[in-house]
């Protein structure tokens, strides 16, 4: 799945790159490598563990952000019939850590890789997570392959889980992706690519899931300096994502059948949430017909529009609560009551992404435990129990580290401009003081807290705001209305 894009590539940027570092130290964040996990790096990636299973005949592709190394998937797809069978390589980082070991001790403590505009702090060491375990082209590598048969609608047939190597040929981006398929240039695989991600988003569909379509903010570099820009997600990333929730999915069907796994779960939002979002599609002038689901709302929504985006932002609140659950029922740790992911219609098991997160490693050795007929691992059943504690505390550190990231940046290009007026677009008011509320800014791609004064902020609305604080120290920007 698409990752946080926050690459600087700006031609001044010692100040913001010390005020990162700055920022790094101030969150206790471990940067350096023990010598102890460089020197098991190290004799990991000389001698990797490869299966005997030889799949190195796939034509395999990997589809990431542009310049990316830490490569976790390569996908091949082809036709089976009416149907399709789709190879799903996924990086097998088991086989260069050793539990219990230095590296496996150091990445329980980082849980995930963490990204800033001007480096990267990874979960494992780089010597393996860029290099020798990463599905580079032309590389023999370790990999779990996932051999997932589809019908002609999308649905899943067969869902098998080998150990084996395999070299990708291929390393591509989205946007390069996405101009092949509009421009009708693409080979057979892309063009397979968009076809089955299309019927995998209508069974999305069928079964009440839904994507957000929700812009990202991006920091892009412009004559010597910053700017934030948003980035609305294209086609191509999201047909690329359902093969990963496709993956995840199956991971999780074969976990419950055996009784012993880890989740991503996410229940369903109460029916007020619902009705509050009602009230804001109004407020919004929102077209939400009766007996319209709210999947066939947010499908017919078009996030260019101002009233659209403020709409979207408010939808994000249907996804809190989302967390990890354990279980091994031979253990008497009991599966989920509700173990489904509500924002798919399904239950669900991040395991696509074992470079960069601290789940999937443990979720992809039961898997393929499962599927071979084998025993679960003694290191992963004993370490179970703890991972989603670890997750939830990774993931707080991750969202901590994005947010203080934009903020930074946001008060960098807005510093000494306190006075100047803007357009805007309230996407958020605070239903205790709907004076005040959250503001996106047209340009420069900002989206901060305006505090008002008696007058309601008008949601969904564009408005003037003045800037009223850009501080780089406390990562604060601060608007009022003009």
């Amino acid at each position: 799945m698409p990752r946080p894009q926050l690459t600087v590539r700006a031609v001044d940027s010692a100040r913001i790159n010390t005020e990162l570092a700055e920022l790094r130290a101030g969150m206790d964040l471990r940067t350096e490598w023990p010598a102890e996990v460089l020197a098991e790096a190290e004799r990991a990636a000389a001698v990797p563990r490869l299966p005997d299973l030889d799949a190195t005949d796939l034509d395999l592709f990997t589809l990431d952000p542009p310049g990316s190394r830490d490569l976790d998937q390569a996908v091949h797809l082809a036709r089976r019939g009416s149907g399709y069978r789709i190879h799903y390589a996924i990086a097998d980082v088991a086989a260069f850590v050793c539990p219990g070991g230095a590296i496996d001790s150091e990445a329980r403590r980082r849980v995930q890789t963490l990204y800033f505009p001007d480096e990267r702090i990874p979960l494992h060491p780089v010597r393996l997570s860029e290099g020798a375990a990463s599905l580079l082209p032309g590389e023999l590598r370790p990999a779990l392959l996932w051999q997932l048969d589809l019908d002609e609608d999308g649905s899943v047939l067969l869902a098998d889980l080998r150990r084996a190597k395999v070299r990708s040929r291929r390393r591509l981006d989205y946007e390069t992706v996405q101009g092949e398929l509009d421009a009708r240039t693409a080979d057979e695989q892309l063009r397979l690519l968009a076809e089955i991600g299309r019927l995998r988003e209508a069974q999305e569909e069928a079964r009440g899931g839904v994507s957000l379509p929700l812009p990202e903010q991006e920091v892009e570099p412009v004559d010597g300096g910053y700017r934030l820009d948003y980035r609305a997600p294209r086609p191509a990333d999201g047909w690329n994502a359902q093969i990963s929730l496709l993956t995840g999915m199956a991971a999780a069907e074969l976990m419950l059948g055996a009784g012993v796994g880890l989740l991503r779960t996410l229940p369903g939002a109460p029916e007020s949430a619902y009705a509050r979002l009602r009230r804001i599609a109004c407020a919004l002038d929102v077209d939400w017909p009766v007996g319209m689901s709210y999947p066939e709302l947010i499908r017919s929504l078009r996030p260019a529009r101002a009233a659209h985006a403020a709409f979207l932002n408010e939808c994000t609140g249907l996804l809190r609560g989302a967390g990890y659950h354990a279980f091994d029922t031979a253990r008497g740790i009991p599966a989920p009551a509700e173990p489904g992911h509500a924002a798919l219609g399904a239950p669900y098991a991040h395991c696509t992404a074992p470079l960069r997160r601290l789940a999937d490693r443990y979720a992809q050795e039961i898997c393929v435990s499962i599927a071979g007929g084998a025993d679960v691992p003694a290191w992963v059943q004993d370490a179970l129990p703890g991972v989603p504690r670890l997750m939830e505390s990774g993931d707080r550190r991750a969202h901590e580290v994005e947010h203080a990231c934009i903020d930074l940046v946001e008060a960098e290009l807005l510093r000494g401009r306190e006075g100047e007026d803007f357009d805007a677009v309230v996407i958020d008011i605070d239903e205790r003081k709907p004076a005040n509320g959250t503001v996106q800014l047209c340009e420069p791609a900002v989206i901060a807290r305006c505090d008002g004064n008696s007058h309601h902020l008008p949601l969904g609305e564009r408005i003037r705001v003045r800037l009223t604080k850009a501080d780089p120290a406390t990562r604060t920007v601060r608007f009022s209305p003009a």
